[in-house]
């Protein structure tokens, strides 16, 4: 199980977010669905965890 890389955040990661201009970061779909929202940012389900990011 991997944990969530955003601060203060205890969940399991599910998605693996591809950032142009950061690295990359893997975070639980709550924060995944903020941060797709913003120009540029690719979240790809991480390998098992399809079921949990549509």
């Amino acid at each position: 199980m991997t944990q969530c890389a955003e601060d203060g955040c205890e969940n399991e990661a599910a998605v693996e977010l591809h950032i142009p201009w950061d690295a990359n970061r893997d975070v639980c779909p709550a924060h995944a669905r903020v941060w797709a929202q913003k120009d540029g940012v690719v979240p790809a389900p991480m390998d098992g965890q399809e079921d949990e990011w549509p």
